[in-house]
């Protein structure tokens, strides 16, 4: 594992990202992954969904920091 610091840590999906999305056949997703789009997806569907806007979403995700 790569010993990274506190600051360096919240910057490693920005230069991971591009590497995975230029080879998506070289890993395999856990299953549950589908499972959980599924479940999503229906509950979007069936109306039980609930849904925030974007600007929202980040504003909460950003006092979590």
């Amino acid at each position: 594992m790569i010993d990274l610091s506190e600051s360096e840590k919240p910057q490693m999906p920005k230069h991971v990202w591009p590497s995975l999305c230029s080879h998506p056949d070289s890993f395999a997703l856990p299953h549950w992954h589908s499972d959980v789009l599924v479940e999503r997806r229906q509950r979007i569907l069936d109306g039980s969904a609930t849904r925030i806007p974007w600007n929202e979403a980040k504003a909460q995700l950003q006092r979590l920091t």
